[in-house]
């Protein structure tokens, strides 16, 4: 049976929460070795819980780390092309754990004020305990964020629209828009075409036609609340803001990457 089916049944009987502790257990088993290898290799370094990095990234802890310079890397680079990154406000909607803006102090001017910002307090009092020279904020599931109008220079959102419903999608993308400074950059990674692979027929049908695709039956928020944006949709939800860059995902090493979206607020 194709894998994605499979996931599919198991979902439509509410079991999606379940299978996903089951497989959260048996990689922490399968990773034991690996992950105290990394504290051995690399004294000093403060990871978040297990639990917490598989909902958010998955538990290879050399990847987490490694790759997630890499990422805050990668995206100070789209943001360069668009601001100059001095003595401006920058936003992670969705910081998780801390991931990404952990490393953002370092490659930044120290002009900048970070923020992050997530709806899951356990993350945010982690992040508050351990990652300095960053502010963090906890939202709820629903808007509003704790900002006035026009507060921030750069917002980015990595995967976090993929896991709302079409209601949220519009609410959240009102809600940063708003706490943007006009002229500022929205930075938004989103399922698009390439995903298809992962629907059925008939979830097919309905993203060619334009509609956002939704694989509920668990709790909005969570990693197994997945939602696919094709790009009629996106262009509606961003409105009148000019859409500075659309980056299509694509396949690579086997695995799907999230499409790239640049909004500016008019």
């Amino acid at each position: 049976m194709n894998k994605y089916l499979f996931f599919s049944l198991i979902r439509r009987t509410g079991l999606m929460t379940f299978a996903d502790k089951l497989r959260y257990n048996w990689y922490l088993l399968k990773t034991c070795r690996s992950r105290k290898r990394f504290f051995e290799e690399n004294k000093g370094v403060k990871l978040p819980p297990p639990y917490y990095i598989y909902e958010t990234f998955g538990l290879n802890y050399p990847e987490y780390y490694s790759r997630s310079l890499e990422t805050a890397e990668w995206l100070v680079s789209y943001f360069r092309r668009y601001k100059e990154l001095n003595n401006i406000k920058i936003l992670d909607w969705g910081c998780g754990p801390g991931r990404i803006i952990r490393h953002l102090p370092g490659l930044v001017s120290d002009s900048c004020d970070l923020f992050g910002t997530d709806y899951n307090r356990q993350y945010i009092a982690w992040c508050e305990k351990n990652i300095p020279d960053v502010s963090f904020k906890i939202n709820n599931l629903n808007p509003p964020l704790a900002f006035e109008d026009g507060f921030f220079d750069v917002i980015y959102g990595i995967s976090i629209f993929t896991h709302l419903s079409e209601e949220l999608c519009y609410k959240w993308f009102h809600e940063l828009v708003r706490v943007t400074k006009p002229g500022g950059i929205i930075f938004l990674t989103l399922s698009g075409d390439v995903f298809k692979m992962k629907m059925t027929d008939a979830e097919k049908n309905q993203f060619d036609k334009g509609a956002m695709v939704v694989k509920a039956k668990t709790k909005e928020g969570h990693r197994t609340f997945a939602a696919f944006h094709p790009d009629s949709f996106v262009k509606t939800l961003a409105g009148d803001n000019p859409i500075l860059e659309h980056e299509p995902g694509i396949m690579l090493n086997g695995k799907a990457q999230q499409d790239i979206w640049i909004i500016q607020k008019a």
